[in-house]
């Protein structure tokens, strides 16, 4: 037996907040109810959606305003990462995610590793433009200087 459902918060393979949904009973009423992602489809909770609904979007266009904010600030700077290297300007190790995510903390920017877009670890000294990824409408590119470390 099928019972209609409303989601209240996104849900994989099955639907984002918001849908009606008709699922099993028992997978309604051992999971799905239970754990708050969905309700029953009644106008009281059709209404009491669109208000949860009008707040994420409220707060998601606030966290937007505030990652072009940040994503301004990376892009008119930019960072050197001082590194060992050999003569022929291979570095002794790389530089990582972790060092651009450290470098732009002491320019008290706060990302985390996995908002660095580096496909792999630099490994040579130059000049890189590193894309940063705020959020899945900002992204910001910041110019990595990586330079020889003095001994």
């Amino acid at each position: 037996m099928a019972v209609e459902l409303i989601l209240l918060d996104n849900v994989t393979h099955l639907g984002e907040m918001g849908d009606v949904i008709k699922v099993a009973d028992g997978y309604a009423r051992n999971y799905l109810i239970p754990k708050r992602l969905a309700s029953k489809s009644t106008p009281g909770a059709l209404r009491q959606l669109e208000a949860k609904k009008k707040n994420a979007q409220d707060e998601y266009e606030k966290q937007v305003t505030h990652f072009k904010d940040v994503a301004d600030t990376i892009v008119n700077n930019s960072i050197t990462i001082p590194m060992q290297a050999g003569d022929d300007e291979k570095l002794y190790g790389s530089v990582t995610a972790q060092h651009i995510v450290s470098a732009l903390a002491e320019m008290n920017i706060e990302v985390e590793r996995k908002q660095i877009a580096l496909s792999e670890p630099i490994r040579k000294l130059g000049v890189y433009q590193v894309d940063v990824h705020l959020n899945r409408e900002v992204v910001a590119a910041i110019k990595v200087w990586v330079v020889k470390a003095d001994d």
